[in-house]
């Protein structure tokens, strides 16, 4: 196998990002290759993200935006950072997308970074890019301070191998300092607007094998753990009197963000935090949301004025309970799906509400629409399972749906993910076929993925890790031996990569232990002299610990 990648540097795969930036690049290009592009507001991966309609959040909107602006009458020193925070679905991102946009428009908004636990962008998923692309935004807005950051990077070559404090103490609050009072300084005024923060995952790295400190063993670090870091890292940004900005922060209510900002838990106390879940005028807004998109439905379909029926926009406003996701995939659901015209398609929604049970869960008409839409797919516990480990490979490594249906599909050749998908389009983002090699599948929201996960919630769709592992070793051990008989079929090099790494960040030790499929010897010569030729080092014992250790007793019998 040849080496594609020998020598290479400062290269990016669509929203895969290598940060390896050439040591005699110049600062502004050392930045560049450290930016999560598609995490800033107006980026093209967020071309699809979720907006508020026109006339509505209005409220809400401009009472963020008075206190960018205003500020609440504070102290004479204030915290300036706020928290706006509502539960799954309450519409979090669509305000702080429009907010950024509208911030925008009035040159006022300082830095943008919108997480997503789902996107197949690593830099989106994790801690590494938020300063940098932070630092990256703010050298836009004028050349005196864009050049202190050049100066930073210049004294401190280093500066991206350091944690998140040091970043922003030598990248923002330092060049900060070196401007400020100047009579040619920016002038700074603005708003640093980070989004599901809730979404960002731990940092770990692979190559580093748990060390025991004392009589205890190193545990990986938790999600929570690296959002608290974010947190004291803004929370620090913002208490220096020297730093101009306002922060925003948006999440789910999670534990370390309601203990973060607890006000009898600071000795400095935050603006009051902004609850979607209180806001009264939710329902209104959901009605105008579905009353301009129906209308647009209809003029597309050259429906009657007397649709939809009366009451319907009601009902689905009742059935909303304040969650605006509820009301977003319903309209998916009735532009997506083409099986049925809308009409048809209306009427098996109001009739899941007529069904609806007597219980506290808001979030339980959306369940059962999930639910019905995943039970029309052709093999609902077949795409479940392409579901989830769509979703575990997209927060592992860069996975386009090319190399998704490679793995997955019992014949490469084969229509298996359309046929699996094809009513699916409603919840899934799903590429085109001309441009599968470079963009991956996505989902409209975290909430399907949330609904997966919780047996309580799905029901019989639930599917076990045990299941998933033993799922995704049959696939991946199907593929080693199809990609050893170059016969039939020739795959692409940037798959044998793809499948390549896949033991390195999925545990499949479960799977192995519990399928019934081994590798042949094609297979486990070309695992071997694939490791070699890609200078595999640490990374040739991980797979083939992965590959070939099982529970069972001498499970390579089978190789002979």
């Amino acid at each position: 196998m040849t080496r594609n990648f020998d020598h290479a540097h400062d290269f990016h795969i669509d929203s895969f990002q290598v940060f390896n930036v050439h040591p005699s690049a110049d600062p502004l290009n050392k930045l560049e290759g450290r930016v999560a592009v598609g995490a800033i507001h107006d980026s093209a991966e967020r071309c699809d993200a979720p907006k508020c309609h026109p006339e509505t959040r209005v409220a809400l909107q401009g009472e963020l935006y008075s206190w960018i602006v205003h500020g609440d009458g504070e102290s004479q020193h204030p915290v300036k950072m706020k928290w706006v925070t509502g539960p799954a679905g309450s519409g979090k991102t669509a305000i702080m997308g429009s907010l950024a946009k509208r911030c925008a428009a009035n040159g006022i908004l300082g830095a943008s970074f919108f997480f997503a636990s789902w996107s197949a962008s690593i830099a989106r998923r994790r801690k590494t890019a938020l300063v940098t692309t932070i630092a990256h935004q703010l050298t836009r807005y004028s050349h005196v301070f864009r050049d202190e950051i050049f100066k930073a990077i210049e004294a401190n070559p280093d500066v991206f191998d350091k944690n998140l404090h040091v970043q922003m103490e030598t990248l923002v609050l330092t060049p900060l300092r070196e401007v400020a009072g100047r009579t040619d300084g920016p002038g700074l005024l603005g708003v640093i607007i980070i989004d599901g923060l809730d979404e960002c995952e731990a940092e770990q790295f692979h190559d580093a094998a748990p060390t025991r400190l004392g009589a205890k063993l190193a545990q990986p670090r938790t999600n929570e753990q690296d959002q608290l870091e974010i947190l004291q890292v803004l929370h620090r940004a913002a208490s220096d009197p020297v730093f101009p900005f306002r922060i925003l922060v948006a999440s789910r209510p999670e534990r370390v963000f309601r203990e973060f900002f607890d006000l009898e838990g600071n000795s400095t106390p935050f603006p009051p935090k902004l609850d979607l879940n209180k806001d009264n005028n939710a329902n209104a807004d959901i009605t105008l949301f579905m009353e301009a998109h129906f209308s647009r439905i209809r003029r597309r379909y050259n429906l009657p004025p007397s649709w939809p029926p009366s009451g319907a926009i009601h009902t689905l406003v009742e059935n909303a309970s304040q969650q605006f996701i509820y009301a977003a995939a319903v309209i998916q659901f009735l532009d997506t799906d083409h099986r049925e015209p809308p009409e048809a398609l209306l009427e098996t929604i109001l009739k899941m509400s007529a069904k609806r049970t007597t219980t506290s869960n808001p979030l339980e008409p959306l369940d059962v629409l999930y639910r019905h839409i995943l039970e029309s797919s052709p093999d609902p516990p077949l795409s479940i399972r392409w579901i989830h480990i769509i979703k575990q490979l997209n927060n592992s490594m860069f996975s386009p749906a090319s190399n998704i249906r490679l793995l997955l599909q019992t014949d490469p050749e084969s229509s298996e993910a359309e046929h699996l998908f094809g009513n699916l389009h409603s919840l899934i983002r799903v590429p085109p076929r001309s441009n599968q090699a470079t963009a991956g599948y996505g989902f409209y929201h975290k909430s399907l993925l949330d609904f997966l996960q919780d047996p309580d919630r799905c029901g019989s769709l639930y599917v076990g890790s045990s299941e998933l592992s033993v799922f995704i070793w049959d696939r991946f051990t199907r593929a080693c031996v199809r990609v050893c008989d170059t016969t039939r079929f020739s795959y692409p090099q940037t798959f044998h990569q793809f499948l390549f790494n896949i033991p390195v960040f999925l545990n499949m030790s479960e799977g192995i232990a519990h399928s019934s499929v081994l590798p042949t010897p094609a297979s486990v010569d070309w695992w071997v002299s694939s490791a070699i030729s890609e200078n595999g080092g640490t990374h040739l014992w991980k797979m083939f610990w992965s590959v070939h250790r099982s529970v069972r007793p001498d499970p390579f019998e089978a190789l002979g």
